[in-house]
């Protein structure tokens, strides 16, 4: 499958908090083990007027960890089970358009480690998570 086709699958495959999220992958290099995710996040998912709350972020960005192992991974990995998840947040992420950017580090055949990155509008890192994941495989 292409990357561009990869794309068009996870699009039509989203789980619904993803969607209600305004998320939206909108990028995969499967050869970098890279996913890009865009969200359109209302103050529905906010507190203190307009800054997302911290477990949302993390979700974000777990999606694009997760998307990136299975683009990686070439259809051969159906799941991935967070075994340990580590945010980082260095500045507020507010409502409005975000971009996560996952990546896999390194891959197993059990376990899979992880980044993602998330960016404000004006390309400001708002926060990361470090993540380990169990692998459920096709194979």
């Amino acid at each position: 499958m292409t990357d561009d086709e990869l794309v068009a699958l996870y699009n039509r495959r989203l789980l619904p908090f993803i969607t209600r999220m305004g998320g939206v992958v909108i990028g995969v290099d499967s050869a970098a083990g890279t996913c890009t995710f865009e969200y359109d996040i209302s103050t529905d998912y906010c507190h203190s007027g307009d800054v997302v709350q911290g477990g949302f972020v993390t979700a974000m960005l777990d999606a694009a960890a997760t998307h990136a192992v299975f683009a990686a991974y070439g259809g051969k990995v159906n799941n991935v089970s967070s075994l340990e998840i580590k945010t980082s947040f260095f500045e507020p992420a507010r409502a409005g358009r975000l971009t996560a950017i996952g990546r896999l580090v390194r891959g197993g055949y059990k376990t899979a480690f992880m980044e993602a990155d998330l960016f404000d509008a004006g390309g400001t890192l708002t926060a990361r998570i470090s993540t380990v994941g169990k692998l459920a495989r096709k194979d």
